[in-house]
Parts: structure tokens; sequence; C-alpha cells
């Protein structure tokens, strides 16, 4: 069958998207719906002690930030369809924010990395980060112990970081996260 013949895969709109059951953990890139598995227990413990720091600083600063751990969708375009759910993210612009999602670009996200399906952070998601506006994108890797930090502001810069390290947080002044500390603390 030539190709413009092949059926193509249906298209989800959001209403649908929001008519999923609320325990399906689900993101949409291009229309396509895309099912989540539930996170591991070291992925859970490294959001909760990076999501405890990061909410601990802007509480500390009296910042508008607002932090938050997933599942919270971001819907980064209408058409076509795409939905995220960061594992962290950090929202500077409450004007993002209706009740229900962030509407365009976190400022700051982290995503955990999963064993199952490593390249969807370090390629789909740093592709649409990246054009949709993210400043700062951080993948974190439990398992190799790393933190590839993307800044995505003026001419964009990668660096590798190790689960050793101090890293900082550039939307922030004056924020380190201590990796050497959370990992002592992780399963």
């Amino acid at each position: 069958m030539p190709p413009a013949l092949q059926p193509q895969p249906e298209t989800i709109t959001l209403e649908q998207y929001e008519a999923l059951p609320e325990h399906v953990r689900a993101e949409v890139f291009d229309g396509q719906v895309y099912y989540m598995a539930s996170p591991s227990q070291i992925h859970q413990s490294l959001l909760m002690e990076l999501s405890s720091l990061i909410h601990s600083y802007v509480k500390k600063k009296n910042g508008a930030y607002k932090v938050f751990p997933a599942p919270f969708d971001v819907k980064l375009s209408d058409h076509p369809l795409l939905i995220v759910q960061p594992d962290i993210m950090v929202v500077c612009d409450p004007n993002k924010l209706d009740g229900k999602r962030c509407n365009g670009a976190p400022d700051f996200i982290i995503e955990i990395v999963s064993p199952g399906n490593p390249a969807d952070d370090d390629i789909r998601k740093l592709y649409h980060y990246k054009n949709y506006g993210v400043r700062e994108y951080w993948i974190a890797d439990p398992l190799r112990k790393s933190v590839t930090v993307n800044y995505f502001e003026g001419n964009m810069l990668t660096v590798p970081y190790t689960f050793d390290s101090a890293i900082p947080v550039h939307i922030f002044e004056d924020l380190l996260i201590n990796f050497a500390a959370i990992n002592d603390s992780l399963p």
C-alpha cells in the first residue's frame, strides 16, 4: 500500500484528553496519546527530594514561583495538541496557571529518566521544551547517577554533571542542588 493510503493514527482533542480517567497517566505529542507506566521507587524518591528542596527555597525567598511535581499537565500547543507532565516544574508567571494546568512553557523542568524510555527525555522532550520556551531543563538519570543540564536562554548550553555535584539552578540567583547529599538518601 502506498504511504498516502496507509491509515493514519487517530488524534485526540483536548476534550477527549480531559475525559480520560483521572488515574490514567498520559501525555500527548502531535495529537497522539502516550500512556505512562507507574514510576519506580528510586524515581519517586528522587522526585520527592528535588521537589522538597526547590519548594523550600521558593518559600524561604517568598517567591511568587510555583513548584509542581507530576502529575500536573502542561499544555504547550493546541494544534497539534501537545500536553506533557514533567516530573518537576517551576512556573514563574502565575498567568499561565488556570487551576487545571500550566498553559505554556514552565521556566524550569526536571525530568527523571525511567529505564523504559530514556530517549523520551533526551530527544522528544528536549526538542519540545527548547522550542516552546522552557528556560532550563534538567534530565536526572538515577541509574547512571548523572544530570544533564540544558540552558535554553541565549545560546543553548548543555552541561553534564554527576550525582557527586552541586548544581546551580540558573533561573534562581543562589540555589545549588547538592546531588551528593540527595544520592545518600536514595534507595
